[in-house]
């Protein structure tokens, strides 16, 4: 019987299948299949985990918490879609289950510094 080259810890497993759930989830709302943003909570139930043990998990492997990974992925996902696409900052903002489009520019503002429509325009004035 062969033994696999790399043998993961526990916290390597929880770590690489925390990463795979976030890409799918973040997949299934860029395509509209989810409609809510997971949680912690969310990520660590899938996972038959406690929330506080990823988040510490993740800190300890990674350095970021589950939290850090969905706010930086909305905010390169919000980018883009606002630098190649038309859609306006609400539709943005609904890809990513923010149901007020002014809690989306609060969150992109905050992350940022620049509101979405800033972040556009900037974008649009320096490919000129």
């Amino acid at each position: 019987m062969d033994l696999p080259q790399t043998i993961l810890t526990r916290k390597d497993e929880i770590t690489r299948d925390f990463l795979a759930l976030y890409e799918d989830h973040v997949s299934k709302l860029m395509s509209g299949e989810h409609r809510k943003r997971y949680a912690a909570k969310t990520f660590a139930g899938l996972l038959f985990i406690d929330s506080r043990h990823l988040t510490n998990t993740l800190k300890l492997t990674t350095g970021r918490s589950p939290c850090d990974y969905m706010e930086q992925r909305i905010v390169d996902e919000a980018k883009k879609l606002l630098a190649e696409s038309d859609l306006s900052v609400a539709q943005i903002g609904y890809k990513f289950a923010y149901d007020d489009p002014t809690n989306f520019t609060k969150f992109f503002k905050g992350m940022t510094g620049f509101t979405p429509r800033q972040y556009r325009k900037q974008i649009l004035s320096s490919a000129l």
